[in-house]
């Protein structure tokens, strides 16, 4: 199965680099893409990394699923943003799985993706999500294709709940086993 993970400077450092480390051991093929002008960026904490692929350079239907993180750079751009919310919404009207965490779920707010949904987030992007069902108690939340995950201290929580929803139990368990979770 193979994924997209949107990446953009400002993005959080964990959410990029441990949440696409995850998924890689859970055996899901990663492409890195971005909708910026550069494949080098520069997370929200300093680590630099070098981009696959700009996202014009790639074909959207051979992707199974995608992961909007957040950090710094959600709230510098999602309200004049079209892209992103373009994407997540052409993923979710198709059935694919999309998954957001920290402050990513802003996009999908916005695109109205939550509306009647349940949903975690960073604490306060929540008001991008007004007809939605809010659980900041709750690390990971799964409603229907769309997974949400509170922040950079639930990267693990999230990647088993992608990893559940794509390949089951029993490989979701064995991944976080592989890293003595």
């Amino acid at each position: 199965m193979k994924g997209l993970i949107i990446v953009h400077n400002d993005n959080e450092d964990l959410e990029v680099v441990g949440t696409r480390d995850l998924l890689v051991r859970a055996g899901f093929d990663m492409t890195m893409a971005t909708f910026g002008e550069t494949l080098d960026v520069r997370l929200a904490y300093g680590t630099k990394i070098k981009i696959d692929s700009f996202m014009s350079g790639l074909n959207r239907k051979e992707y199974d699923f995608v992961v909007i993180p957040g950090g710094k750079f959600v709230k510098n751009t999602v309200d004049d943003d079209h892209e992103i919310k373009d994407l997540v919404t052409e993923f979710y009207q198709e059935g694919k799985l999309v998954a957001a965490i920290c402050a990513g779920p802003r996009f999908l707010g916005q695109a109205g993706l939550l509306d009647n949904k349940r949903f975690t987030a960073f604490t306060g992007t929540q008001s991008d999500m007004p007809k939605g069902y809010y659980h900041p108690d709750e690390k990971a939340v799964t409603d229907k294709n769309i997974i949400t995950a509170r922040g950079a201290g639930a990267v693990h929580d999230f990647a088993y709940e992608i990893t559940y929803y794509l390949k089951g139990e029993h490989h979701a368990k064995a991944l976080l086993k592989s890293i003595l979770y």
